[in-house]
């Protein structure tokens, strides 16, 4: 039995060659969200002024001119640097802030579920499919995937702060990063 343990220990341990994947697959994942958040922000900057500062429909949030920019700057820049492995570690730290303010002020009180999965969201979606089916192309509309109804609970803030903070512990990962060839250059 102790055999069969070390033999299973030393394929685990021969697969860290491979570790650079987790790393790269985070960042990856992690580009198309914080480029769209940030890139979407940025188009209309003035709407998500307004919508940062105002407290009746919006998030009243304190200096809004400044959180927006930086919001938006951020997660587009953010999004280049995660790509290329650029200061991954650094950029981690804002993209962290981004998601606690938003999980504070956007998802907290729809409670943790990204997607809605009550009762009275599936009667809502039941309704929703009905008349899409009756008076819409509903093959079409459905063709690449289902209607949900979002809750827009903290479910993905908190899996990009899971991922972000893994990011800043370990970096953007060997082989496949600038960091990692930024910091071979200096070590040699």
């Amino acid at each position: 039995m102790i055999g069969l343990l070390n033999r299973l220990q030393d394929l685990l341990d021969s697969l860290r060659g491979l570790d650079f994947l987790a790393p790269l697959a985070m960042r990856l994942y992690l580009v198309p969200v914080f480029w769209m958040a940030g890139t979407k922000k940025l188009a209309d900057i003035d709407s998500t002024i307004a919508w940062f500062g105002n407290p009746d429909w919006g998030l009243g949030l304190p200096m809004p001119e400044l959180m927006a920019w930086a919001a938006a700057l951020t997660e587009a820049g953010g999004a280049i640097l995660l790509l290329i492995g650029l200061a991954t570690r650094w950029i981690s730290i804002p993209l962290l802030v981004t998601m606690v303010v938003a999980a504070v002020t956007v998802h907290w009180d729809k409670g943790w579920a990204a997607i809605a999965e009550t009762p009275e969201s599936a009667e809502r979606l039941t309704a929703a499919n009905s008349l899409l089916q009756q008076h819409g192309n509903y093959d079409w509309l459905t063709a690449n995937g289902e209607f949900v109804i979002l809750n827009n609970g903290i479910e993905f803030a908190a899996t990009y702060f899971i991922m972000l903070l893994a990011l800043f512990f370990i970096g953007g990962g060997r082989y496949l990063s600038v960091d990692y060839w930024i910091a071979r250059r200096f070590r040699d």
